[in-house]
């Protein structure tokens, strides 16, 4: 699987396991299911809330890294 990356799209990510949900939720992106989060990159959204996009991205890989492992 292709690496999660700062400029995907948040609902992309979702619809590739919507299990990774709690990842967002425990950075403090509470709003994934709002409207922005079909068309908003990690980065963007990120900015927005004042999150460290790197972070979660390095978080999102670790989820689906650790998924692959299963």
């Amino acid at each position: 699987m292709a690496k999660i990356t700062g400029d995907m799209i948040i609902a992309d990510v979702l619809r590739k396991d919507t299990r990774c949900a709690p990842v967002f939720f425990k950075n403090g992106m509470h709003c994934i299911g709002c409207p922005s989060a079909s068309g908003e990159s990690i980065e963007e959204a990120s900015a927005a809330h004042g999150i460290d996009s790197e972070k979660l991205v390095q978080e999102l890989n670790d989820y689906f890294d650790n998924k692959k492992a299963e």
